[in-house]
């Protein structure tokens, strides 16, 4: 057993100080003093007795007629699927007033001015206040029965929440609009909904909702602005027969003329959620009070062992409230009575927000994960650094694959201290959707930050999720085992040889947290939803031997070759997005043409260092984006790493065009769900690709 003074030396702050300590010396070395084998025994020392229950990840396999298979969850023990989990909250509104008793009107809904601490809104205040908007829509004519939609275009904030909560006590329908849609899709969404009020949150979002109705027929009566308008805004309004009225103005209009609340029934309409498909109009999703309530209660109902959740827990919201993902985790929030804080509305001041407020639920998407985790890494920036960094990482795996996730470990304290106190150091939950994530990266984030982290798949046609990871289950790979709202069945997809009875096919989906259709497109609504009432995804899915559910390709998408070959991009950019050189990927064919080429952007962050390390080559991105060499090399990891992962030969591109500025949401070649608009793409990268397949050709 070490001395307890050496013992005393290994408790350094950071993995700056530690590498400082161990500087110089060689892995022998630290071997041979004893460093590590002193910080393993204390680890052993001070290590959980007892480990908690894991999960049972076996599904329910029923069989339906026909001879098909459908997957329940095992929590469920034969019954039926769950459409709620308190006998008293089986709609948002009551959601909403379970959560205010359970907290003893406690603090509620929180935000910041910059540099600020966060001021909170009580579950009485919010109430109030609520039914005073509320009061003031049926004011202006709106009802359960006619003109119930109430457009939301506004960035996350309390008043977002308060305005959807006036929509629920009223047996209202909120109609979110986002923020990046631009004026047509607007246009379109106030037009299909028949938008007659709309709350926005400051003027630049007030004057895209006038450009959006000048000079044309529109149904736009009222805009209640959060921020208190100018006198130039209101007189624009009036010019376009609009009412344009601070909300103080609104609610002091309701508080006026107040109405007793009218709630809404578990069948009721809740929500129209217009999702951002990659081609045509947005399509709008209905979403009753019974489908949402479903989905927020199947989370509850899996965390409820491992990781209860009540009045003293605090969510930061600053994923888009305009899409369902963020807006289930704020429900769950609200029915246990515990707190949501608010984002400062800019995404640079992220980290300030999470060490201010402190949250202990943090749900992420892929995207801001893959950040963390290359930060994290860059920083290990010398060989000791990374050695220690790796062996940290190695001993926390191991103790979390025995369903052991804490924070308080020797590795903890040394290596991983720093990673969680970026998040405010109270982190205790963890859940990621909306986009794959790298297994790797997922598993070493649930080791580094201690916390249960889960992950989800879904779409908003089913609310938001379908699946999701179970309590104990820390391996990566798959997205879950079915949420107790919901059954899961493959069917076969034959042209691209995936067959239900070798356990893959299309996804399809059934239950409570299934949506009613989209708003006034029948004929969309039925190539979504079959007769028996199934969503059918577009995603290919395999099960896994233990029972959760594998995404490996994508149905939507898939186009021949000129020889008959299917072709499914997306699982294939998935494959390329792995090199260390490639930040995004656009990989094109037709049915014209016998090969697939590939428009490439190379991550800016690590082209440098990549090309440095793999050909020797050294320059600006810009250089090197411009040179023929870094091309090939680049293709050649491409290609090397789609035949690791089994790629055939006609699905591996054959020339590849450098970008130098990412696909996004503001230059039109992404949805606001940051997926890739394939149409736009192809004609925007028309030229580029032409002279590809002139190339191959010569």
């Amino acid at each position: 057993m070490p001395s307890q003074e050496f013992l005393q030396k290994l408790r350094l702050p950071d993995l700056d100080s530690l590498s400082q300590y161990f500087r110089g010396m060689s892995t022998s070395t630290l071997i041979s003093m004893g460093a590590i084998t002193a910080a393993t025994t204390l680890y052993m020392a001070t290590r959980p007795k007892t480990l908690p229950p894991i999960c049972d990840l076996k599904m329910q396999s029923i069989e339906i007629p026909g001879g098909e298979f459908v997957h329940q969850s095992t929590l469920l023990n034969g019954d039926d699927l769950l459409t709620h989990f308190y006998d008293d909250a089986k709609t948002m509104y009551e959601f909403f007033l379970r959560g205010a008793q359970v907290s003893n009107n406690g603090p509620f809904l929180g935000s910041r001015k910059p540099k600020g601490p966060y001021e909170w809104m009580s579950y009485q205040e919010v109430m109030e206040r609520a039914e005073n908007l509320g009061s003031a829509f049926l004011h202006k004519g709106h009802s359960k029965t006619t003109d119930p939609n109430i457009g939301i275009f506004s960035q996350n904030r309390p008043e977002w929440t308060l305005t959807e909560l006036a929509c629920y006590t009223y047996s209202l329908v909120s109609v979110p609009l986002y923020d990046t849609l631009g004026t047509e899709a607007i246009n379109y969404i106030i037009d299909k909904a028949s938008i007659s009020t709309i709350a926005c949150d400051v003027a630049d979002k007030v004057n895209l909702v006038l450009d959006c109705v000048k000079d044309r027929k529109h149904t736009v009566k009222t805009i209640v602005v959060i921020e208190t308008p100018s006198d130039e805004l209101v007189d624009r309004g009036k010019q376009a027969g609009i009412d344009i009225l601070s909300l103080r103005e609104m609610e002091a209009i309701g508080k006026a003329n107040y109405h007793q609340p009218v709630p809404p029934r578990p069948e009721d309409m809740g929500v129209i959620c217009f999702t951002s498909g990659t081609t045509g109009n947005p399509k709008g999703a209905m979403l009753s009070h019974r489908n949402i309530v479903s989905n927020c209660s199947a989370f509850l109902k899996i965390t409820q062992a491992t990781c209860p959740l009540g009045p003293r827990d605090v969510h930061i919201s600053f994923l888009p409230l305009a899409h369902m993902f963020e807006r289930v985790v704020q429900g769950v929030m609200m029915v246990q009575g515990a707190k949501i804080g608010y984002f400062q509305g800019d995404i640079r001041l992220l980290m300030d927000d999470l060490c201010t407020l402190k949250p202990t639920v943090f749900p992420a998407v892929p995207r801001l994960l893959n950040r963390m985790y290359d930060k994290i890494f860059g920083q290990a920036n010398t060989s000791v650094k990374r050695w220690l960094l790796n062996f940290a990482y190695s001993r926390k795996e191991a103790e979390m694959m025995k369903g052991i996730v804490r924070r308080d470990s020797i590795w903890d304290t040394l290596i991983f201290r720093k990673v969680q106190a970026s998040l405010g150091g109270c982190v205790r939950l963890m859940i990621t959707g909306a986009a794959p994530i790298s297994p790797t990266v997922l598993t070493f984030l649930r080791a580094a930050l201690g916390c249960q982290f889960y992950e989800g798949y879904g779409q908003t046609e089913c609310t938001a999720g379908c699946t999701m990871t179970m309590p104990g289950d820390w391996t990566g790979g798959h997205v879950g085992a079915p949420l107790p709202c919901n059954s899961i069945k493959l069917v076969d997809v034959a042209e691209m040889n995936y067959l239900a009875l070798n356990g893959e096919g299309e996804v399809c989906v059934k239950g409570p947290n299934v949506f009613q259709g989209y708003l006034k497109d029948p004929e969309k609504t039925a190539e979504t939803i079959d007769a028996d009432g199934w969503v059918h995804t577009g995603d290919i899915g395999k099960w896994l031997p233990n029972g959760t559910l594998k995404i490996v390709d994508r149905k939507k998408h898939i186009f021949k070759l000129a020889q008959g070959e299917y072709i499914a991009p997306e699982r294939i950019e998935n494959v390329y997005v792995r090199s260390d050189s490639v930040a995004q990927v656009f990989v094109h064919g037709d049915s014209l043409q016998a090969f697939l080429v590939a428009v490439v952007v190379p991550d800016h962050d690590f082209l440098c260092d990549w090309t440095k390390r793999t050909i020797g080559v050294e320059g600006s991105y810009n250089a090197l984006c411009s040179r023929a060499d870094v091309k090939a090399a680049i293709l050649e990891d491409m290609v090397r790493l789609g035949k690791e992962a089994g790629l055939k030969s006609f699905e591996q591109v054959k020339a590849i065009y450098l970008h130098t500025e990412l696909f996004s949401v503001n230059n039109g070649l992404l949805t606001p769900t940051l997926k890739a608009k394939r149409n736009e793409l192809r004609q925007y990268f028309r030229s580029q690709i032409d002279e590809l397949y002139a190339g191959i050709k010569m």
